[in-house]
């Protein structure tokens, strides 16, 4: 089975981590973001995954070609922003029979066997993953019969408009005969294809439970990274306490407290303390410092007696003694 994952973004929210490296290939323990969302089908049906982006999509070709995942990885190049429905329908040309969509931001609990199980039994031209919300009006809601199909759908609806708490989780199985609902150019599956389809009774849906985490932002980006620790969701390395840390070369003093955070290759972390963070390869903390739901990139040394809270530092960063950041990004623009 095909598996086309929607990366068109430019990652602006994880700036300026995504300066140097696409969110797709960002890592996440010692997978990147991309195989992460692909996990969530069986891993013996996949083999081919299409990424429907326009940002530094030669760095996640070559990020591909030279690292062995069990896939092969093809790139469709949006030459301008296109919407969910436009990525897609970008692919009609390489895909055939069932395949399935994924957001690519989604970390989650979700099982796709249950969603081929659904379609194999209902038949139709989709089945959409569904999570239970309390307030749905950010997100696209879904109205499901006793037979699990889908009577309704509604993107963003206003608080009389809702009629559901359950929200379009950003994980899809399609026929291929989908691409007949989809315009070329521009377009929104979830604005223009998906009620249209609802109308006609050719979607189903299904709830799951677990977790999803859309892991675009710094806050849920450490959502996503305490979940795959939870759940043991890496090849590599070893969970100590609430933290993962990749291997024997992770140097931590005997005074530091460090809780539920990443520690990449390499990290280095002088008698301070830090909480839900992200410390990507080669990182140094100084001593006396504390730091709370931060990412910090490749390479980089946060100095002595700092204070950083959500905070994204880009890559080969130096940032100096004594520095208090709050909600911000280094180097500050």
């Amino acid at each position: 089975m095909q598996v086309v994952v929607l990366a068109g973004g430019f990652g602006t929210r994880l700036r300026p981590w995504t300066y140097g490296i696409p969110k797709p290939i960002l890592p996440m323990l010692d997978k990147t973001l991309l195989e992460h969302v692909v996990e969530v089908m069986p891993s013996d049906k996949v083999d081919e995954v299409i990424v429907a982006g326009g940002y530094k999509v030669d760095m996640i070709e070559q990020y591909f070609k030279d690292n062995e995942v069990p896939f092969d990885v093809r790139i469709v190049t949006e030459s301008e922003p296109l919407g969910t429905g436009g990525a897609l329908g970008n692919c009609r040309d390489i895909i055939s029979g069932t395949f399935a969509c994924l957001n690519g931001d989604i970390i989650s609990s979700l099982n796709m066997q249950k969603g081929i199980d659904l379609q194999q039994k209902n038949g139709g031209i989709g089945t959409l993953a569904l999570w239970e919300v309390d307030d749905p009006t950010r997100f696209g809601i879904v109205g499901v019969d006793e037979q699990n199909r889908i009577t309704k759908f509604k993107e963003k609806p206003k608080p009389e408009e809702v009629f559901s708490n359950l929200i379009n989780a950003g994980s899809y199985l399609f026929e291929d005969d989908i691409f007949s609902y989809i315009p070329k150019g521009k377009c929104s599956l979830e604005r223009e294809v998906f009620p249209v389809l609802a109308k006609e009774n050719e979607l189903n849906g299904y709830a799951f439970e677990g977790y999803f985490i859309d892991a675009g932002t710094p806050e849920s980006w450490s959502a996503g990274v305490q979940a795959c620790i939870s759940n043991r969701r890496w090849k590599s390395g070893v969970r100590t306490g609430s933290n993962w840390h990749a291997d024997a070369s992770v140097q931590i003093g005997d005074t530091c407290l460090v809780e539920h955070t990443m520690l990449a290759k390499e990290t280095q972390i002088e008698d301070s303390i830090l909480s839900r963070c992200s410390l990507l390869q080669g990182v140094r903390i100084q001593e006396k410092s504390v730091l709370k739901n931060t990412m910090v990139g490749r390479n980089s040394t946060i100095g002595k007696n700092c204070k950083l809270n959500n905070v994204v530092v880009d890559h080969n960063s130096v940032i100096p003694d004594d520095t208090v950041l709050d909600n911000a990004q280094w180097p500050i623009t």
